[in-house]
């Protein structure tokens, strides 16, 4: 009950058709009960008006039978016959006829309610000719069963239709909220950084104002967002020509005459400009990947594209000892082939940095139903499941981990990944006792060879 009243606290569309439904019950009871006593009035009208009709089948030449019943024959209820009497003048209570027939010598002509040997009867006594009147009566329990059976007959259109009702308002509200829902849904797909103005069209204009304001929300971050990329890509830029300066500085020093202490000092200077310029070109990597327009697309040979990244990584790996292996047939796809590049080349290079010596990276590109994958597995460390979805984050390194790095190349894969409609996932390896497996998804089709 609790999580019901939450529910009904939180949600309009729920509080609008609890507060329909309770409407449409109370005025449906309302109408029934209206109803009934209105046909179980009208069904009491027809049966005195079938006592007045009774009583003038019977005139002075045709007069009832003492103390007789109308409709004896056997396959009807004799509680439900009619009783009919004939009765002496209002001047003659005292005559015998009256008392056999079992009806109080006071009747009065006209409709009356009375009690007989303690059963309650409905009479209609009117003349017959001059010197006698005649009495039909029935008993008040048939007549309201009959009334009540008419009455319940006539609830019956409400017990059918008022179902019917609750389930056509809700329906109704549902489909009222159908486009609000499907706004909130096409919200919920969208990646983070998907900031287009959400449509208006088919909105109910109660909710058309509150998505503009939205819409101007998302405006105002993307405007944010455009001008923290301009200023990282401009700071980038511009520290690249200093740090450049040093690097020559350095490197002129390192060639100058100097004792080894001084020239150890030297290099730890270089390999920290060095590291600085690195992670510049990573900031600028990742400010293009996040405003630079689209890529025109074409076909790329996923074999042409892995010779590529190993005639750039094969130095860093060879460093390290790691063997760099490509598995599988060649395949082709049509994307954007400088992102797809770029996100592999930063994808491989994190996979080089995080794996032991002497350890082994595989590349492998295979085609699925619905597009076509790229993996990069290798057996390093691997990486906790929880942190699986953080190491996406901008400058968010790994616990636990003593290499060097910038903490944005993943971020870039993602961000490249993305750009060309595709995913990317990682998981344990596979093929070796641990490691790290890095899945990428392409929903184009391979090109046909």
């Amino acid at each position: 009950m609790d999580g019901f009243q939450t529910r009904l606290k939180h949600s309009l569309r729920l509080r609008l058709s609890f507060w329909l439904l309770l409407a449409i019950i109370a005025v449906a009871l309302a109408g029934s009960a209206v109803s009934f006593a209105l046909i179980f009035t009208e069904a009491n009208e027809m049966q005195d008006t079938m006592l007045r009709q009774t009583a003038a089948l019977f005139d002075t030449e045709h007069p009832p039978a003492p103390n007789s019943r109308v409709a004896s024959r056997p396959d009807i209820d004799p509680e439900a016959r009619l009783r009919v009497a004939v009765l002496p003048p209002r001047n003659e209570r005292g005559h015998p006829g009256a008392r056999s027939a079992g009806f109080p010598p006071d009747l009065v002509d006209g409709l009356q309610t009375r009690t007989i040997h303690g059963q309650t009867y409905r009479i209609f006594v009117t003349g017959l000719g001059s010197s006698k009147r005649i009495a039909v009566a029935q008993p008040t329990a048939i007549r309201d069963e009959t009334a009540g059976y008419s009455a319940l007959l006539g609830l019956l259109p409400f017990l059918i239709l008022v179902p019917v009702l609750l389930l056509v308002v809700a329906g109704l509200v549902r489909r009222i909220f159908a486009p609000v829902m499907a706004a909130a849904a096409e919200v919920d797909q969208r990646r983070e950084r998907d900031l287009q103005p959400l449509a208006t069209t088919g909105l109910p204009e109660e909710i058309r104002p509150f998505v503009t304001a939205i819409n101007r929300l998302l405006t105002r971050v993307a405007d944010s967002m455009a001008m923290q990329q301009r200023f990282i890509a401009a700071a980038a830029h511009e520290l690249r020509s200093p740090l450049t300066a040093l690097s020559l500085q350095a490197e002129h020093l390192d060639s100058a005459g100097m004792d080894e202490n001084a020239r150890q000092r030297v290099r730890t200077l270089r390999h920290g400009i060095d590291r600085n310029r690195a992670l510049l070109d990573q900031l600028l990597t990742y400010a293009r990947a996040q405003s630079a327009p689209p890529m025109p697309e074409s076909v790329v040979s996923a074999h042409d594209l892995f010779r590529r990244l190993l005639a750039d990584l094969m130095p860093l790996a060879e460093t390290k000892g790691i063997d760099i292996g490509v598995n599988g047939a060649d395949i082709q796809v049509v994307t954007a082939e400088i992102e797809l590049t770029t996100a592999l080349r930063n994808l491989v290079a994190n996979a080089i940095h995080y794996t032991p010596p002497h350890g082994i990276i595989d590349l492998q590109a295979a085609p699925t139903p619905d597009g076509v994958t790229i993996t990069v597995e290798d057996s390093g460390p691997g990486l906790d499941p929880t942190e699986r979805e953080r190491v996406f984050e901008p400058f968010y390194r790994g616990l636990g981990t003593d290499v060097v790095g910038s903490g944005l190349g993943l971020s870039i894969v993602k961000t490249l990944i993305e750009r060309i409609g595709g995913r990317i996932e990682l998981s344990e390896a596979t093929r070796f006792a641990t490691g790290l497996r890095a899945t990428i998804t392409l929903r184009h089709r391979p090109a046909r060879q």
